[in-house]
């Protein structure tokens, strides 16, 4: 499958039902929320506007953003 067809059945894929998690202790001007997907696959949004933009990450896009975290990529 090609990464543009796997992307295009992410956004195709009905999400009215997942479950969003936000990390403890965040306050809603810090927070994002996530909701695991099937195929685990993510999608992260906005809990200010929650039928604002939801973007939506692969399995490998996430995996690369979570490695990413925590070898300090996005570390000032």
């Amino acid at each position: 499958m090609s990464d543009a067809h796997e992307k295009a059945e992410l956004y195709a894929m009905d999400i009215s039902d997942v479950s969003w998690l936000s990390a403890p202790g965040s306050t809603s001007d810090d927070r994002i929320e996530i909701a695991y997907l099937s195929g685990g696959a993510v999608a992260l949004r906005n809990p200010g506007d929650p039928n604002g933009t939801v973007l939506r990450f692969t399995p490998a896009e996430w995996n690369a953003f979570v490695l990413g975290v925590r070898d300090g990529e996005f570390d000032d």
